[in-house]
């Protein structure tokens, strides 16, 4: 398979498209996708295995998903992406997942997040990336204060999570915050 990558210090960003991943669960065995996306359990192919089966993209949205790939090890080590990607009026949202315990607080989530937002305003020319933040999710608070995501408000019992509903902190970064920075 030919994953478009971005290469930082200490990690390789594999990305996939929808077509992509829609031949991935096409023409692969069960195992062999498990291996391709990284997948630790059978509930993480599950979960996969449900978005093909319902689709990736609707008319209007898509996804650009990165496997994070250790470069001394080669194990993939979690994901981060652009996702809710509206074309039409250039914004999406970020998301991002440590999937290894060992590489938690090792500042590579915060390294892969740096490429995947350079990504987002210069390949993919968004205007608005978003970012929704479990108000508990003090690691992904700090990485949004850290690229300086302005905080928009908070959602109201906005996701469900271990049998109760939790609220979402809405962050944005605009394409014109991001060229001010890199001046």
């Amino acid at each position: 398979m030919n994953f478009e990558t971005i290469k930082t210090k200490n990690l390789i960003l594999k990305g996939l498209s929808p077509d992509d991943m829609k031949s991935i669960f096409e023409t692969n065995s069960k195992e062999e996708i498990k291996k391709i996306l990284g997948h630790r359990s059978e509930e993480d192919f599950l979960k996969e295995e449900n978005k093909h089966k319902n689709g990736f993209s609707s008319y209007n949205r898509s996804f650009k998903l990165f496997l994070l790939v250790d470069k001394s090890s080669d194990s993939i080590i979690g994901k981060c992406g652009i996702h809710n990607w509206n074309m039409e009026h250039k914004r999406a949202e970020i998301g991002y997942v440590m999937e290894d315990e060992n590489y938690k607080r090792k500042g590579l989530m915060s390294e892969a997040l740096g490429a995947i937002i350079e990504y987002g305003f210069t390949k993919l020319n968004l205007h608005r990336i978003e970012a929704l933040v479990g108000t508990g999710n003090t690691a992904s608070l700090r990485i949004m204060e850290k690229y300086n995501f302005v905080k928009e408000g908070v959602l109201r019992e906005h996701y469900f999570a271990t049998g109760k509903y939790e609220d979402s902190v809405m962050f944005s970064k605009l394409v014109d915050e991001y060229s001010k920075e890199k001046k």
